[in-house]
């Protein structure tokens, strides 16, 4: 299974979408149990795969070592804002198997949520852990909002580099907060103009096959394609609750880890609790459950669907983006078919990711 090591509430960032305001009356600042007693839990699950995670895990760099040389995983994970990747030994960078950085599309869109300058920085961070051989799965992700062209970020990240970035990931800044749309002008309008972008990358992504044979790393794409193609039904696919879950700095078991203060998100602790005790405590519920396309879905986000922090009204038009997303993939499921019956891509191409590595698939 696949565990988030919350390694601190603290980040070095204050991202206009999220506010950087960790709040110690629900979870300490930092980690409190020893980590003899994640060692001791994480030993009962042979497949682990530990994803450190925040705040901004770097910032506790050394723990996140000493986690890395006492507690066996078959594979690690770090989600990073990028701005301290220098600061990691090689060694360390090389036993990664996946690392996901936050990076929001062009230089201006970048920095206008993320801060003025950190585009710079991640992109000189993230050549440098290529020249110092990473070769594990690097992954831009990006958060999504008003000021994003779907299409010219993911294209611009896509080719940034040598490229740099093996695949490409997002998720919307929606449904996170309340009241709805506050980072939004007209979200309505906003939609459609997602929804176009999202229908011209798909284009781009084909256009590519065809004249290039090679499948870009989009993930929604690749991973929804996937579930066409061999004619999958899925669970939540950022598997929260089901093979995924996180450790809180107390300790404490999340099926999501966002959602430290909401009850229905626990489902144990480390001290107590094995790992096969804690699955499906919590699942996703209407409309989800009996939504025509769950079976290719797999529910989106259980935070979301839980909470509705955006109402019913906003919680549709949410899941509009992603029946749209769903039918354009539908629409081009035929081309695809084809390019891999003429050879110019295989269906090995479309198997990713390999194990959940973390991209939740479903923006």
């Amino acid at each position: 299974m696949l565990y988030f090591i919350i390694l601190t509430q603290i980040c070095n960032l204050n991202c206009i979408y999220c506010g950087n305001t960790p709040d110690p009356s629900i979870e300490p600042v930092d980690i409190t149990y020893k980590i003899k007693d994640l060692k001791n839990f994480l030993d009962n699950d042979p497949d682990a795969v530990i994803a450190f995670y925040g705040g901004e895990p770097l910032l506790r760099m050394e723990l996140m070592k000493r986690i890395m040389d006492e507690v066996k995983a078959r594979r690690y994970i770090l989600q990073t804002n990028g701005l301290l990747l220098k600061n990691l030994e090689t060694k360390y960078l090389k036993r990664f198997d996946t690392i996901l950085v936050s990076i929001d599309g062009r230089e201006e869109v970048n920095d206008f949520y993320r801060g003025k300058g950190t585009y710079r920085r991640v992109i000189e961070n993230v050549r440098d852990i290529k020249e110092r051989g990473f070769r594990g799965d690097l992954i831009a992700r990006m958060a999504v909002s008003e000021r994003t062209d779907i299409f010219e970020d993911v294209r611009h990240l896509l080719n940034v580099g040598d490229p740099w970035f093996d695949h490409v990931h997002w998720q919307l800044d929606v449904m996170w907060d309340h009241p709805p749309y506050q980072r939004y002008r007209n979200f309505d309008e906003w939609i459609k103009k997602y929804n176009l972008g999202i229908t011209e990358l798909i284009n781009y992504w084909i256009n590519t096959m065809k004249e290039d044979g090679k499948v870009l790393g989009i993930v929604p794409f690749i991973g929804i394609m996937k579930t066409l193609l061999y004619n999958e039904k899925v669970e939540l696919r950022c598997g929260a609750g089901i093979n995924a879950f996180a450790v809180t700095t107390s300790g404490r078991l999340l099926a999501c880890p966002i959602a430290p203060e909401f009850e229905w998100n626990h489902v144990g602790n480390i001290f107590e609790n094995k790992p096969f005790e804690i699955m499906r405590k919590v699942a996703v519920g209407e409309p989800c459950t009996s939504c025509e396309i769950r079976h290719i879905c797999g529910g989106r986000c259980l935070f979301a669907n839980k909470t509705k922090l955006w109402g019913e009204e906003g919680f549709r038009k949410v899941c509009g983006t992603v029946k749209h997303l769903v039918r354009e993939l539908q629409r081009v499921k035929g081309e695809v078919v084809k390019l891999i019956k003429l050879g110019v891509v295989k269906r090995e191409d479309f198997n990713y990711p390999e194990y959940n590595n973390t991209t939740e698939i479903i923006p």
